[in-house]
């Protein structure tokens, strides 16, 4: 079902909920700045696997000093495991979830205020905000369909990602990235950019370090080199056939993906400030 909104109205408060990627991070927060009454983050001392990293919003905290009058954030103080040990990545994710749930409480929401949830790669686009915030008749939940791209926006995979979410806040709310409704999604509501980074190391960290790290089954998956040649290919980093439920779209998946020249329709920050950011353009694929 496609959800049309017509009637608007203002909206008291925005909340923006998420993990964080520093990059992708600052074109979030500068393309929803305007529409967003506080940003509450999240920042963990591990990562999902248990292994100890810096704190990147802390460290990078000048780069978002516009936001600093709606900035909610804490640290979620993690246990970390040790070497060679590895407890279950979903437990760790989902005890920094419950924490999420506390934070968004202390941060001021009242019901009825807008709840949008998600990661930092998982940017909604400033019209989608605009609607959310002036329109009547918002279901209590609704997820947000995120053009999906891999390494920059150069590669655009599909429309298939739908875990973020738009929430009327209310004492039932909980923090969670999975699938909320069955029936009611927002259709093309902004951009999923995953493993777009800036450095080789920081995909490699990715890799050893997110709920999926299970994926890495072999050591020279996080050879350089090999990265890098798979990034400019538009391949997979994992060697895994794609995630489809038919054999249908199993087989159109299957390959590289096709490259895009176009930045149409692609965030207004990163648009202006191409030359900066030009790993998360078209052409831009070569990785420090």
């Amino acid at each position: 079902m496609q959800v049309m909104i017509k009637s608007c109205r203002d909206v008291n408060r925005f909340a923006d909920c998420h993990l964080h990627q520093v990059d992708l991070l600052e074109i979030r927060w500068r393309e929803l700045y305007p529409y967003v009454s506080k940003f509450v983050i999240l920042e963990s001392n591990t990562t999902f696997t248990g292994i100890p990293k810096p704190r990147f919003f802390a460290s990078n905290r000048d780069r978002f000093a516009l936001a600093e009058d709606k900035v909610v954030h804490d640290v979620f103080h993690s246990k970390i495991v040790s070497s060679g040990s590895r407890d279950d990545p979903l437990i760790l994710e989902r005890r920094q979830r419950i924490a999420m749930d506390r934070l968004i409480r202390r941060s001021g929401i009242s019901y009825g205020d807008v709840l949008k949830m998600s990661d930092a790669d998982e940017i909604p686009s400033p019209n989608t905000l605009k609607l959310l915030q002036w329109c009547d008749g918002l279901p209590k939940v609704m997820h947000l369909e995120l053009r999906n791209y891999l390494y920059s926006f150069e590669f655009s995979v599909d429309y298939n990602s739908w875990r973020a979410t738009a929430h009327i806040y209310c004492p039932q709310t909980r923090y969670h990235h999975s699938r909320q409704t069955d029936n009611l999604i927002f259709s093309d509501a902004g951009w999923h950019c995953s493993f777009c980074f800036r450095l080789i190391q920081d995909i490699v960290f990715k890799m050893t370090a997110y709920s999926h790290a299970d994926r890495v089954r072999h050591k020279d998956f996080l050879n350089y080199s090999r990265i890098q040649r798979l990034i400019c290919q538009g391949d997979d980093l994992f060697n895994l056939l794609p995630e489809e439920y038919t054999f249908k779209e199993l087989t159109k998946k299957m390959g590289p993906i096709p490259r895009s020249a176009s930045a149409v329709h692609l965030p207004t920050y990163l648009i202006k400030n191409a030359e900066e950011l030009r790993f998360l353009l078209p052409g831009g694929y070569l990785r420090a």
